[in-house]
């Protein structure tokens, strides 16, 4: 099975590191060489710095063959107090503008307003609310009703909601009318509690899934298990249930990364699996993965051993 792969772009906001603007061109080229058509970045990504390395990037390609999402939630304002500093949310940029959540009807439109503009595109095809595990009833009353207003007009073409929290995806699926939810981190190789409420959820009700944070940040990137999960120092039984996976998938020959972006796009709700990629080596290392052929026989092993719901 092929997986269908979006390039994911908090890197492209210069994510724990400063990457030139020619490398972020370069990576959205490589990208699209190897068939991406579905990028996804946010205003939250480096202060709006993804946004504008994105909508630079895809300029010349033809607008009707791609498909871009950004996020609504955080509105971006000049900082009155800058003088010098660096953004402290996990981005290396200066610290010129200050991040305001804000799920209001009126934040959203002028999130989406600012979006368009740093990307230089005249329609977003989904938005997401970006985020919202702690402003659940504010998102349901303003953003939410906001963005289907705008899809019902034909300006967007689908709605959802991102974020890593699969339990509160599921409260927003049941208690709104959205079409596609990105889930990060929480249905991957290592750990499957969207298959709890969120994906059976997501099938009844025909809502698409997106699956990003397949690598649990780090710790499934490698073919040796890394130590990172969760953006935090992995726990060692974390590691050590990781290694255990790679040992049944060296037994078939395929390696932990490619398993790990196989699997989650087995679920029938699952209709691409985002991956961000810091290189043009990494872009074109992740399509090699997503093309290789993953023998059912592994899901199944790893099954048996009780490393895979």
């Amino acid at each position: 099975m092929t997986v269908t792969v979006g390039l994911g772009c908090a890197q492209l906001g210069n994510l724990y590191r400063a990457m030139t603007d020619e490398t972020a061109a370069a990576i959205v080229d490589a990208a699209w060489l190897t068939g991406v058509r579905y990028f996804d970045t946010a205003p939250h990504y480096g202060l709006g710095l993804s946004e504008r390395r994105l909508g630079e990037a895809l300029r010349d390609r033809p607008r009707d063959e791609y498909v871009l999402s950004t996020k609504v939630g955080r509105l971006l304002a000049e900082n009155p107090a800058y003088a010098g500093e660096r953004d402290t949310a996990g981005f290396d940029v200066p610290a010129t503008l200050v991040r305001h959540r804000d799920y209001s009807r009126d934040g959203v439109l002028r999130s989406l307003e600012s979006s368009m503009t740093r990307l230089g595109v005249d329609r977003i095809d989904i938005a997401f609310v970006h985020d919202a595990e702690d402003y659940v009833e504010e998102a349901l009353a303003g953003a939410i009703p906001a963005l289907v207003e705008l899809r019902d007009q034909g300006v967007l073409r689908g709605i959802g909601l991102g974020m890593n929290f699969d339990k509160v995806l599921a409260e927003f699926v049941r208690r709104s009318d959205v079409d596609t939810v990105m889930v990060a981190g929480r249905y991957t190789l290592l750990e499957q509690p969207a298959l709890d409420e969120l994906l059976p959820l997501c099938e009844e009700r025909g809502v698409r899934v997106m699956a990003a944070g397949v690598f649990n940040s780090g710790i499934l990137a490698t073919p040796t298990p890394g130590t990172t999960y969760n953006y935090e120092q992995a726990p060692a039984a974390l590691v050590e249930r990781a290694q255990r996976i790679a040992e049944v998938c060296g037994r078939f020959g395929v390696d932990l990364p490619t398993a790990a972006i196989a699997m989650p796009a087995r679920h029938p709700a699952v209709e691409a699996v985002v991956l961000g990629a810091s290189s043009v080596r990494q872009v074109e290392s992740n399509a090699a993965r997503a093309a290789t052929e993953v023998p059912s026989a592994l899901w199944e092993a790893l099954a048996a051993e009780g490393l895979l719901r």
